[in-house]
Parts: structure tokens; C-alpha cells; sequence
């Protein structure tokens, strides 16, 4: 097959399908606006905290296949850290609880009948929620699936906000079930938790960047695509600021970009393309210590905890770093973020210290917070409706990105998929698939 495999966009979609494609005949080149790829996950040198920090947090499900899939062509696989089985640690604030969810490894949930590996407090009764989630219409929301109880508050409502980025009185209940049939549905062997074990970069975009040079991929950073010129139902050039890049009979293009930029640059040719228009931001914090604080217990077996009962909701430790994710942060775009940072500091402290050797200190050394405005489309039963699918009405060009209509929220597992479902939609095949 001849021609050239343009992938307009270097963050995880985009580099998700020039590894699908690398091996399908077409020469590919990645067009990257920014000075690096890996869009919203990626790791980069912070001045003021003087060390290395992601510009996010990501854990990975076992489950994730697709992830695994590029992890495993890209040899990354090694990169990850994690408890090696379905452990998770919590601790709840609102009521000084603790707790390590200890899932069974097989399909047959034997750990809710087991008080020390299930949630405290937790019905049986309550399963039922995973029922509803996973047969929920599509304009039911989460809120409308949980049963109340200990089970909803204190795991399904925290899960429901960390994949979908939404809180649960909008949030899809349909994308929450789709999410809980490829993990708690399929048991604790689909629920192992891993993470990039020295950084994002190190383990998604490093080992992909290397793979693509050897497999001959051109990947070109500060590339801007502004435009595009279509003619009888195809893209005939690509409109960069050094001139347009005119596109051969037999060459394609996938359109990795975010929703309003792919809007933008798609409106002028197909002015009924529908994409995500709201989104949710994400409140990532960095807090760096004199000295590496040392875990005890399930903490360090896993190396982050979970927090119920406070504005942050998972803490993860990376040597001398604390970092915290708190999810759908447009609720807290109107507070000062070093007074937000200093209130979620005290909850770190509170919820570290009992599972460290030494407490932590009344203030960290430095601390960074890292605000995402724009980081998900709001993960809502009318904003699901509005994503559209990876083929489009121009014959070389597909879609791709976690906003596009994979049947998950915007995660990572998402976003690779897209870029898989974009070189499929092109008629591409990695000889590497079955």
C-alpha cells in the first residue's frame, strides 16, 4: 500500500494509532502543535519545585487492554509500578476509617462476603447498583443507579467521579457501566492497579517515540496544522503556517486533536459534525518534601491511597512527591489555589500520616498546582450523545481522541482505542493484530 498516514495531534490518541499503524504499509508522519507529544499525559522539569512531575495522575485497570496492547509493542511494560493484585487502600476522613479493598481474583466476588476485604459498612443488598449501572439507559445519570449506603459513598461515587470525570448527579450512568463491565464486572484479575512507576513520559510517550523511529514513523513537533482544503468529498491539503502540504490520491488523514479544534478545523467542510461542547477540568497537586516520606502497610504495597470525605481523592507517592488528584474541578474554579492547596495539604497530612513511618511536616518544601480547564468533555448523558464516531463523510479522514464515540469516558483505555478505531476506519491493519 502507498501513500502517507498523516495523524494531525501527538497525545495519546494520536500516538496510539501511529504505533497501530506503523507496520500497514503507508509511511506515517505525526504532526505535534506543541514542543512534545503526550497531550494530557506527559511528564516535564517544574523550575519552582526542582524536580521532575507528571502533569497529571493516571491509574491503569488490568482491564485496559488497549493500553497493554501499546505497552507491550512499545516495551514499556516494565515502566509500571503497582501492588501486583486488586488492592486498594482508603481512608475516610468525614468518619476515621480505614480500610484496603481486597478484590477476589476470579469472577465470583467472594470478597463481599468476607468483612475484611470489603468495604465497611456495605450491604450486600447494595450490588444492585452494579446491576443498574450496567443496564442504565442512556439518559439515566449515576445518581440515579446507587443504592444509598456505605457501598455508593464510600467506592461507587468515588470510582463513578474518577472515570468520568463528572460529578454523579450528571455523570452518565451508561459510560459508569460500561467502565464497571470491563473491571468489577470481570473480577479482581481485571482490577489490578498499575501506574508509570518514574513518569508518564517514561512509560507512554518515551518508549513509543523510540518505537516509531525504529519502525521509520516521522513524528514532528511544533507542526501546526491550521486548516484544510477539501474537494469532492476528500482533504486535498493541509494548511500548515510554512505553506499548504498537498495530499496524494492514496494519502490519508486522522484527526487526533481535541473537540473544538476538530470542530474548527472541520466546521467550514462539515458543518453537521457534532462534537463534545462542555467539559470538566481536573485539580492535579504536587507537593515536594525534604525527604521521602516511607509508607507503611497497603500504602506502600501500592503506593497511593484513596480519600473519601475530602476535596482531594487519590494521593500518590513518587519519592519526595505527593501528588493529588481531585476530579471535575469546575466546582472549585471560583477558589484562591494556594488557599485550596493549603486546605488539601491538611487532608493529605491527615490522611498519610497513620500510614507513614514518620508524620508528615505542618508544610510541604514546595508545591505546584496544576490546573486542566479544559481536561475531559463533561461525561453527561446529553454531551455523550453529542460524540461523534471515528469514520467521517470525508473518505480520507477519521476521527480520534477520548471525546470521540468509543463507548467509554475519557480515558486513557478511551483514547487508545480511538486511535485504533481511526486506522481501522481508514482500512489500515497492523500485521502485528490477529
Amino acid at each position: 500500500m502507498a501513500g502517507i498516514l498523516h495523524i494531525i495531534g501527538g497525545g495519546m490518541a494520536g500516538l496510539a494509532a501511529a504505533v497501530d499503524a506503523a507496520g500497514a504499509g503507508m509511511h506515517v508522519v505525526v504532526h505535534e502543535a506543541g514542543r512534545s507529544c503526550g497531550g494530557r499525559a506527559r511528564s516535564y522539569e517544574d523550575k519552582h519545585l526542582g524536580c521532575r512531575i507528571d502533569n497529571g495522575n493516571h491509574l491503569l485497570l488490568s482491564s485496559n487492554k488497549t493500553v497493554f496492547r501499546y505497552l507491550t509493542l512499545t516495551g514499556a511494560l516494565d515502566t509500571l509500578a503497582g501492588p501486583g493484585a486488586p488492592l486498594f487502600p482508603f481512608v475516610d476522613l468525614a468518619e476515621d476509617a480505614r480500610w484496603t479493598l481486597d478484590l477476589s481474583r476470579g469472577r465470583m466476588p467472594w470478597w463481599v462476603f468476607q468483612p475484611h476485604r470489603r468495604v465497611p459498612d456495605m450491604r450486600l443488598a447494595e450490588l444492585r447498583s452494579l446491576y443498574s449501572l450496567m443496564n442504565a439507559p442512556d439518559n439515566a445519570t449515576v445518581v440515579d443507579c446507587l443504592l444509598p449506603g456505605a457501598l455508593s459513598r464510600r467506592l461507587l461515587a468515588p470510582f463513578a467521579i474518577s472515570a468520568l470525570n463528572t460529578d454523579c448527579e450528571s455523570g452518565s450512568a451508561a459510560l459508569l457501566g460500561a467502565v464497571v463491565r470491563e473491571s468489577l464486572s470481570l473480577g479482581g484479575d481485571a482490577c489490578v492497579p498499575w501506574f508509570a512507576r518514574d513518569g508518564l513520559s517514561e512509560s507512554l510517550v518515551d518508549p513509543a517515540l523510540t518505537y516509531l523511529r525504529y519502525m521509520q514513523v516521522e513524528v514532528r513537533t511544533q507542526s501546526r496544522i491550521t486548516g484544510l482544503d477539501v474537494a469532492h468529498g476528500r482533504v486535498t491539503s493541509l494548511q500548515t503556517p510554512d505553506g499548504d502540504i498537498a495530499l496524494g490520491p492514496d494519502d490519508r488523514i486522522i484527526l487526533a486533536v481535541t473537540a473544538p479544534v476538530a470542530h474548527g478545523l472541520l466546521s467550514p467542510h462539515l458543518p453537521a459534525l457534532a462534537v463534545p461542547t462542555e467539559f470538566e477540568s481536573i485539580l492535579n497537586l504536587h507537593f515536594r518534601l525534604d525527604e521521602a516520606p516511607q509508607p507503611l502497610g497497603s500504602f506502600a504495597q501500592c503506593g497511593f491511597i484513596g480519600v473519601i470525605g475530602s476535596v482531594a481523592e487519590w494521593v500518590f507517592l513518587r519519592g519526595s512527591v505527593l501528588s493529588v488528584t481531585v476530579s471535575a474541578a469546575n466546582r472549585l474554579a471560583n477558589q484562591d489555589p494556594d488557599h485550596l492547596a493549603d486546605i488539601i495539604w491538611q487532608d493529605v497530612r491527615r490522611a498519610c500520616d497513620t500510614a507513614l513511618t514518620q508524620p508528615l511536616p505542618a508544610r510541604p518544601a514546595a508545591q505546584r498546582v496544576v490546573w486542566e480547564k479544559r481536561a475531559t468533555f463533561a461525561a453527561t448523558p446529553a454531551q455523550n450523545r453529542m460524540r461523534p464516531g471515528s469514520a467521517t463523510p470525508l473518505v480520507n479522514l477519521a476521527l480520534a481522541g477520548d471525546w470521540t464515540a468509543t463507548g467509554l469516558p475519557s480515558t486513557l483505555e478511551g483514547a487508545m482505542r480511538s486511535g485504533i478505531r481511526a486506522v481501522e476506519a481508514l482500512g489500515l491493519k497492523n500485521p502485528t493484530d490477529p
